[in-house]
């Protein structure tokens, strides 16, 4: 009773670790936990594992195959002639038998283990464009929650200055230099403040489910996120590299370039079908009445065989066809990949320095709005205007904290993109800056 209450308490303690969240998770942490987490990518490695055992199967082909076999048996066979029938005598009969057989040779079944043994390359090579796939959908989603939490912080000053503009016009209402129409004004800005507040705490919970739904964390659980800065580098670090380098550093060149070898080796494979193949096959034993009963014969068997196909109906030149219809199609895909890897890289360069640009420009925005607002406050503090002034700066500030919140965010992912393009989104773990 008591081992029962033991494993029931473990339990309920794996089971509540399970359901908490990790209380601060880092880009880095959230990037570790993919390759043991992640569905798509769990699902990968079955794939892989599959290939594995497919290519296993194949090369048992190629091994010699022994079998035992061990017989008793009794029968009675009657006697029929055509005037009578007479019953037969019991027999007893029984073997031990050892056989064996073996392809000597048959260049179709080599050819088609090399083909399984491609596929299993072709199989890890998936793993890995799928590992890249979902870790540069981890980082987005880091980043795009981390963005939505910021966003918070923006709106929660926001709604400070509008609780401020609310305590100064009413100051200045009480000090007879404005009036009861500015008091509404900064309660009308202070509501729309707080609803967006309101707004963007369920953008803020949507993206933190996606996030954990990606790294298959519980959702009740509480989620902080590490603050990740990406360094931010001159226009001359984005120049393109050299793309044949870049191909051999790209899991999904790599798999379409394994998988026309593999369409390569089962065509050849099809065409050596013509050929024959020569096999071998033995046999030992002991035979007699009864099984072990000291008074065994010996007899074996050996021989030698070659088969070769004379008439098929043209299936195997059907074939050869079809998979020479598979090369050209592999070739052309092999292209498009070339192509499309080499526009994403130029493209990822481009959008990294136009983003590398914007946050200056978005940080440059954001200092002009906060003296604007000051001296919309000075002005309407000395009574020479009306709060309307510091409403539309406080807009403007509002937006230009968010558009540079906004613009680091899309530098954020064009990092992502790059080292994605790059064949490595590990790689921005390491600009940080």
């Amino acid at each position: 009773m008591l081992t029962r209450v033991s494993l029931a308490l473990v339990f309920l303690a794996v089971v509540a670790a399970r359901a908490q969240s990790p209380a601060r998770l880092s880009l880095e942490a959230a990037l570790a936990t993919v390759d043991r987490v992640n569905v798509n990518v769990l699902l990968s490695r079955e794939a892989l594992a599959q290939a594995m055992e497919s290519a296993l199967q194949q090369k048992a082909d190629l091994i010699p195959s022994v079998s035992a076999s061990v017989q008793q048996r009794r029968s009675v066979s009657p006697g029929v002639s055509a005037t009578s029938k007479t019953a037969g005598s019991p027999a007893n009969s029984s073997a031990a038998r050892l056989s064996g057989s073996y392809q000597l040779l048959s260049p179709q079944q080599i050819l088609q283990y090399r083909a399984a043994r491609v596929g299993v390359a072709v199989a890890e090579l998936d793993v890995q464009q799928t590992v890249q796939s979902v870790l540069a959908s981890v980082a987005q989603t880091f980043f795009t929650h981390l963005r939505n939490v910021k966003r918070i912080d923006v709106l929660d000053a926001n709604i400070g200055r509008a609780r401020e503009l609310v305590r100064l016009a009413r100051n200045q209402v009480d000090a007879g230099v404005a009036t009861q129409i500015d008091i509404t004004r900064a309660e009308s800005q202070l509501s729309l403040a707080e609803q967006a507040r309101l707004q963007q705490a369920t953008v803020v919970y949507q993206s933190e489910l996606l996030l954990k739904r990606l790294l298959d964390l519980e959702a009740r659980g509480t989620l902080t996120l590490e603050d990740f800065v990406v360094r931010r580098v001159e226009e001359s670090e984005f120049a393109v590299t050299d793309e044949k380098s870049l191909f051999e550093r790209r899991a999904d060149y790599l798999r379409t370039q394994k998988a026309l070898e593999q369409v390569h080796e089962q065509y050849k494979a099809a065409k050596s079908e013509q050929y024959g193949s020569l096999s071998l096959s033995g046999d030992y034993g002991f035979l007699n009445t009864e099984l072990f009963d000291g008074d065994d014969q010996v007899g074996w068997s050996a021989g030698l065989g070659y088969s070769v196909p004379v008439f098929d109906g043209g299936r195997i030149k059907t074939n050869q066809r079809q998979l020479m219809s598979q090369i050209r199609s592999q070739e052309y895909r092999l292209r498009q990949v070339e192509l499309l890897i080499s526009s994403e890289m130029r493209l990822a360069h481009q959008d990294a320095r136009s983003r590398f640009a914007q946050v200056g420009v978005a940080e440059k925005s954001l200092q002009l709005s906060e003296e604007e607002l000051q001296l919309a406050q000075r002005r309407f503090e000395q009574g020479v205007a009306d709060n309307r002034e510091i409403i539309d700066a406080q807009n403007r500030l509002a937006q230009a904290s968010d558009n540079l919140n906004e613009a680091i965010y899309l530098y954020n992912l064009s990092r992502v993109e790059l080292a994605r393009a790059r064949g490595d989104v590990r790689g921005v773990v390491g600009e940080r800056q």
